[in-house]
């Protein structure tokens, strides 16, 4: 048996084995680097933080080697910049800011939180210190306790940027604070009293000893995105551009100009609502708060939630009055879904990034509760205004009938004699408080005194002023 095991296992390994041939595989060439280019043009707002933001996420989802901000700003809000410095914080992708050619004020404090920054000839950047601005877009002056307070906040948000980015925090803080000297050694580089603001070649001077020298801030100066990419060695990179469509394009100005769409939106529906009918000023007002809505969806801050909210409360206020006498749950329901969906409206949402939180600060809603506010009061001014001066100009005449049509002339008004008080009817239609009522064989438009009558109601006339006609109810 064992003869024959050993017989069989030899035969089987030197019995002909199959051959394959193997193909020699050439390894394949490394595919070029993907750098995206995120614009930061115009002033910073919460529209412009949306746009950077699914800029960042594309990057992020595309594997990108770089994120360069092609910068050139006036400046804007700091809690839209902090923002901003809140979605590169923890990025992996190395991010620099090409100044091109300003990076003034809140477009500093993105800059130095940025790995590197870069700027094109005759650049410039700082001037970083923080101004109250009205909802008109007016400098306001803040009091001495406020601008400290809120000089402090800029400074440690931009003085930790830098530190993050290994910038100069020194040199960031300058650009906020003007009290303090700002010098390496014995270079001056801002005396007290004055903002560091540094052009291209200031930015771009070697300080510190001559054998450990460094640039002050800029890390070059080059001509454009292809020269800046040249100098990093990307030139051969694979180049995205993010664009900013024509609708974000005007969700940018209508949310800069929110205040002024959102309480010409309400002057118009108050204004339809003390009119009778549907006329302009009701499409003039569901216009204003459309265009209104649909620009902070497309800038990111309103979803189809809020538009439901707003569309079921303006339902609701419509049934309370023109379905339901007097005023009670259904217009408060109503009212409140509508100040629920614009304050909703008003508060950021935009695209998920795992490190940033789920639910936004409390400063979002005090934003949203001011500048509701500030709407409403700006539409109850423009109310009182509209109703005490209106009647008086002249194109107002256009609008209303003054012409007066004697009885000596063959026309006579409502059937309104004195002599009908006391007679009875019955309600054709129901009064909220207005309706129809039959008294024999004429049918005339009556009122009642404030409660609601049923149509089929006995009804009896209390009283006639004018053309118009006050009845209540026989049982009631």
């Amino acid at each position: 048996m064992k003869l024959f095991f050993s017989t069989l296992v030899m035969a089987v390994a030197l019995s002909p084995l199959p051959v394959y041939a193997v193909e020699s595989v050439t390894p394949a060439t490394n595919p070029p680097a993907t750098v995206y280019v995120i614009p930061i043009q115009g002033v910073i707002e919460r529209g412009l933080v949306y746009v950077v933001r699914r800029g960042i996420h594309q990057a992020i989802d595309q594997g990108a080697s770089r994120i360069i901000f092609d910068m050139d700003t006036p400046g804007g809000r700091v809690d839209s910049a902090e923002d901003i410095l809140q979605a590169t914080a923890g990025l992996d992708i190395p991010t620099c800011t090409f100044v091109n050619p300003n990076a003034i004020s809140a477009g500093a404090i993105i800059a130095m939180g940025t790995d590197a920054i870069y700027m094109a000839p005759h650049g410039r950047i700082g001037d970083a210190m923080p101004i109250a601005i009205s909802p008109w877009g007016a400098p306001q002056p803040m009091p001495e306790n406020l601008e400290e307070k809120t000089v402090s906040y800029v400074a440690s948000l931009i003085r930790s940027a830098a530190q993050r980015k290994n910038h100069d925090p020194q040199l960031a803080e300058k650009m906020v604070r003007r009290e303090t000297e700002y010098r390496i050694g014995d270079l001056v580089i801002a005396p007290s009293n004055q903002l560091l603001t540094l052009t291209s070649e200031e930015a771009e001077r070697l300080v510190g000893p001559k054998d450990n020298q460094r640039p002050l801030l800029s890390s070059g100066t080059v001509r454009d995105i292809p020269a800046l990419l040249k100098h990093l060695d990307l030139q051969d990179a694979r180049v995205v551009t993010i664009e900013i469509t024509p609708a974000e394009k005007m969700a940018r100005y209508i949310e800069m100009m929110s205040i002024l769409f959102l309480a010409g939106g309400l002057l118009a529906l108050y204004a339809e609502f003390k009119t009778p009918g549907f006329g302009v000023f009701g499409f003039t007002g569901i216009i204003l708060l459309a265009i209104w809505f649909w620009g902070h969806h497309i800038a990111g801050l309103a979803g189809l939630g809020e538009l439901v909210l707003f569309l079921t409360g303006a339902i609701l206020l419509g049934i309370e009055i023109f379905a339901i006498p007097g005023f009670g749950v259904t217009g408060i329901t109503g009212i409140t879904l509508i100040l629920i969906s614009i304050l909703s409206a008003m508060v950021p949402s935009q695209p998920s990034i795992p490190y940033l939180p789920a639910l936004p600060s409390t400063r979002y809603w005090q934003e949203a509760l001011n500048t509701l506010g500030i709407a409403i009061l700006t539409s109850g001014v423009l109310m009182f205004l509209l109703s005490r001066f209106l009647p008086y100009t002249p194109g107002f005449k256009h609008l209303s009938l003054d012409k007066t049509l004697p009885p000596s002339d063959g026309f006579t008004g409502a059937y309104t004699e004195p002599s009908m008080v006391g007679q009875h009817g019955v309600a054709d239609t129901p009064l909220q408080p207005g309706g129809f009522g039959s008294f024999g064989n004429r049918r005339l438009s009556v009122i009642s005194q404030g409660a609601f009558i049923e149509k089929g109601t006995a009804i009896e006339v209390a009283e006639v002023q004018g053309n118009r006609i006050v009845v209540h109810s026989v049982n009631g």
